[in-house]
């Protein structure tokens, strides 16, 4: 049995899911972005788009934690993408303190935002990953996801483009 507990995210949790987003963000994009661009991923710059996101329920945020710290987050609700039926939800992110990494949180995270999608009516699920993110990809294929070829896009973070490519799955 894991330790970790998954709970819906409350106002006080933004600062402590900046930080994790923060943390996460320069673990996973180290290989991606310039020095200067990882540590401008500061929590500061997270702390109030995490409280609205709480408040307005948009997208819906579930927190991992370990006794009373917060080691994970995941945000989602309706896709974003145009022309997407009101059936499919998205994964707007999710991410875990690295420390965390592979002990099962992501799991958990997923295994909360798979119900709650459910309890919304959506029957289908995405989430847009960077495609040179391969531990991000790796987890997500393992969660049953698969690539839609045919959305690969260049978006810009920071001032770095980077190709992103939308995974799928039944919810």
């Amino acid at each position: 049995m894991s330790d970790y507990e998954v709970r819906p995210a409350t106002p006080r949790d933004a600062k402590a899911i900046a930080e994790v987003h923060a943390a996460a963000a320069r673990a996973a994009y180290a290989d991606i972005l310039p020095e200067d661009q990882l540590r401008a991923l500061a929590p500061a710059t997270r702390e109030a788009k995490w409280r609205e996101a709480i408040e307005y329920s948009e997208p819906q945020v579930q927190v991992a934690v370990l006794g009373e710290e917060v080691v994970g987050f995941v945000g989602y609700d309706r896709s974003r993408d145009p022309k997407t039926p009101s059936t499919t939800g998205e994964i707007w992110a999710i991410h875990v303190k690295p420390e965390h990494w592979g002990k099962g949180v992501g799991v958990a995270l997923w295994d909360a935002a798979r119900e709650g999608l459910e309890e919304e009516g959506c029957t289908l699920v995405t989430i847009w990953v960077p495609l040179r993110n391969d531990r991000a990809l790796r987890f997500h294929e393992l969660a049953g996801f698969k690539r839609e070829m045919k959305t690969a896009k260049t978006t810009s973070l920071g001032e770095t483009r980077i190709e992103e490519i939308r995974l799928k799955r039944d919810v």
